[in-house]
């Protein structure tokens, strides 16, 4: 309930747009005494995809906060320093055409590369898979200087034209990366200043961490943040540890948190991922704040946010 009509929702999950400055915070500084100024070291090859608005029945306009990042003059302003993909490439509403330019973009700057990432795990990978069924396209556009023709996105293919040049050089050393038997350890191959491969790899996405730690060829996987749609909800301070070892430490000043007991209990598989009963039950007790939650005890997180 608000006091005023509201002219949009909003819905959040974590972008690199939203990520904390180094020594300004809890995960910045983790980051910061594990690799040092990322913002110094080089650029991001971070695959990010803008998602249009949508009109609720009411008349509403509703998008992902990530999207409204990506509009915000402070980060178009960052953009072209700290990010190898151009902002046209980001909102390009075909997400092929928009995966296919960001990884090419990429391989350009392949020696600017230091960290590279995305939201979920599960994009990694994909975007690795895209990379090895398209290699021979990309090093055929490096190596004329044009782009292919199935890229119709006007935004794209102006982004292409302040970027794209022809680079034998280039394009003979990704083929013979690309070329060999095992892609084991490609992401250290291309780009070999890489320090980290920053995205969520738990909870759902715990399944694609054995194949991204195969095609990483030893890069911690940094899964830095635990968020829904309300907010940011935790920040993983040990940022080395095993995605399977991952916890995440509540932010007490970013939500209010509620938590609603479960009478089961919670039952942990081998990599420590809690698994609740299907049929689990509400206690009859009410939500109970941060301090007063049970070790060992199971609960559902109630958030009240200002979004």
């Amino acid at each position: 309930i608000v006091a005023e009509s509201p002219s949009r929702f909003g819905c959040w999950h974590r972008n690199s747009s939203e990520e904390p400055s180094p020594k300004t915070n809890h995960f910045g500084l983790s980051i910061y005494r594990h690799f040092g100024d990322i913002n110094q070291a080089g650029k991001r090859m971070e695959l990010m995809f803008a998602k249009p608005e949508v009109e609720t029945p009411s008349g509403l306009k509703a998008s992902a906060v990530s999207t409204r990042a990506f509009k915000g003059s402070s980060f178009k302003a960052i953009l072209p320093k700290l990010y190898t993909s151009p902002f046209e490439t980001i909102f390009c509403p075909d997400t092929k055409q928009s995966m296919y330019c960001q990884i090419l973009f990429g391989l350009i700057q392949r020696d600017e590369v230091v960290m590279i990432g995305s939201i979920f795990a599960s994009t990694v990978v994909r975007s690795i898979k895209f990379l090895e069924n398209n290699w021979k396209e990309l090093c055929s556009n490096i190596k004329t200087g044009q782009i292919s023709e199935w890229i119709t996105d006007s935004g794209c293919r102006n982004a292409a034209s302040l970027i794209l040049k022809p680079n034998l050089e280039l394009a003979d050393l990704i083929e013979d990366v690309c070329r060999c038997k095992s892609w084991e350890g490609i992401i250290r191959k291309l780009w070999p200043k890489t320090k980290y491969i920053g995205t969520v790899c738990t909870g759902a996405m715990l399944q694609y961490t054995a194949e991204l730690e195969f095609y990483c060829g030893g890069l911690p996987l940094v899964s830095g943040f635990y968020a829904c749609s309300e907010g940011a909800i935790g920040i993983n301070l040990e940022p080395l540890c095993k995605p399977s070892d991952v916890s995440y430490t509540f932010l007490p000043n970013m939500v209010y948190y509620e938590f609603l007991s479960i009478k089961e209990d919670c039952d942990t598989d081998p990599q420590n991922q809690v698994q609740l009963n299907a049929m689990s039950h509400h206690e009859d007790t009410g939500p109970v704040d941060l301090v007063n939650v049970k070790l060992g005890q199971c609960y559902e997180v109630l958030v009240t946010s200002s979004m």
